[in-house]
């Protein structure tokens, strides 16, 4: 009777260490054995326990049959085989199934100098934080590459602070870390299974209060390297708007995992509260500027105090429709009704407001249509600050999640009912 195989992908278990050094590989036959040795040898040097994993990304070349040779020469060496390629989707089914309390990942080109992996572990091993980059955009960096990849490289991280007010500095080098608490909470947020994995892994950890620690590196370019830039990029600037509308629509539960890994909730939603006066700033412009459109088309046919009242209703309406879906993250039917009748309140507010400064602007004898317009607009504005303070601390407050039953059959400690469907 022969001995039952691993299930493909499944990752060798071994005894725990604290570091896994984890190299996705793809028809890599040339320089994956030089490359394990130096690793190997280098990590020896440490004073951690380790093993290093080799993550053979559907290779079709004799990729896969020297990393069984590397494991069998070096005990501290494992293979895991996966049948469709993807850096991503190679760190995932490695990370997922190992048991150190660091897990590390490295191109195996080995372009960044091994000399920074201690600097880039320590911080994770100690505790002190929860991810770690090596970066080569900081000053104290020593990178050698093309101007193309320069340019590009630059480009994107430049996209990232703008669109998705990323605050590290450079998301795409191939050295990094994470520790294993963490990698358990946001792995399985993480879509991506290509070369986006390494942004959004980082993002979702950033808005989630996730303490990222960056090591400037000594960065070497491999002429050699098989990676499309133009495609990675398409592909790259993709995840960046779908993960942008992912924040925006506040469908990943951020503020939970900063909590369950012992962050603080300012920071777990700092990035968050951002996001949010970034969109119900750009929401309240529309909503002023289509304010004054409706109130000087309104104003034709009724009295100014009609046409004020009218507009305002109208935009309030879809004001708050629009905050509810765009910058607070909710969706569908429930407490729609609610909402609206809350957002009603907050307009007979800013009804007062803009009918006193109308009151005023006439009680001073001016009644010229120019002036109505600009004083109720200003006006408007005002109110625009206050509506995002009611609706943030009143209208779409996070209310606590009240215990309940748990239904029969199900797994302990998981809520029924409402009190499941009132998490964001």
């Amino acid at each position: 009777m022969q001995p039952a195989t691993p299930a493909e992908g499944a990752v060798e278990r071994a005894t725990a260490t604290v570091l896994d050094v984890v190299i996705p590989v793809f028809n890599e036959e040339v320089q994956l054995a030089d490359s394990v040795e130096r690793v190997v040898a280098h990590l020896h040097t440490m004073p951690w326990s380790f093993r290093v994993t080799i993550a053979d990304n559907a290779s079709t070349d004799q990729t896969a049959l020297i990393a069984r040779r590397l494991s069998h020469t070096h005990p501290e060496v494992t293979v895991v085989h996966l049948a469709e390629k993807g850096r991503g989707r190679a760190l995932k089914r490695a990370w997922s199934g190992s048991e150190s309390d660091v897990l590390v990942y490295m191109d195996v080109d080995l372009s960044t100098d091994l000399a920074a992996l201690l600097p880039l572990v320590a911080p994770l091993v100690s505790g002190h934080s929860d991810l770690a980059i090596g970066s080569r955009l900081t000053r104290a960096s020593r990178v050698s590459r093309g101007t193309r990849r320069e340019l590009i490289s630059r480009s994107y991280n430049l996209i990232l602070r703008q669109a998705l007010r990323a605050g590290f500095s450079d998301a795409q080098c191939g050295f990094k870390a994470i520790r294993r608490a963490a990698a358990r909470e946001l792995l399985p947020l993480v879509e991506d299974d290509a070369w986006f994995f390494d942004t959004e892994l980082l993002v979702v950890a950033e808005r989630a209060g996730l303490r990222i620690h960056e090591v400037p590196v000594d960065w070497t370019d491999d002429p050699d390297s098989s990676v499309d830039i133009v495609r990675t990029a398409v592909d790259d600037l993709k995840g960046v708007a779908r993960l942008g509308r992912s924040l925006v629509r506040g469908t990943l539960p951020l503020r939970e995992i900063g909590e369950r890994l012992g962050r603080t909730s300012s920071e777990a939603g700092r990035g968050r509260l951002g996001m949010q006066v970034g969109i119900f700033l750009a929401i309240g412009v529309c909503s002023t500027l289509a304010y004054a459109v409706l109130f000087l088309l309104l104003s034709a046919g009724m009295s100014s105090g009609w046409a004020n009242f009218t507009a305002l209703l109208l935009t309030a309406i879809a004001n708050t429709t629009a905050n509810r879906r765009f910058t607070f993250g909710v969706k569908g039917p429930r407490d729609a009704v609610r909402h609206q009748v809350q957002g009603l309140v907050i307009f007979a507010i800013g009804l007062a407001v803009t009918s006193g400064a109308l009151a005023l602007l006439h009680s001073l004898g001016s009644a010229h249509r120019g002036a109505e317009v600009v004083v109720l607009t200003t006006a408007n504005l005002g109110v625009t600050v206050l509506r995002f303070v009611a609706m943030k601390l009143w209208v779409f407050a996070r209310r606590p999640v009240t215990p309940a039953a748990v239904a029969p059959g199900s797994p302990a400690g998981t809520p029924t009912g409402s009190a499941a469907a009132r998490r964001d």
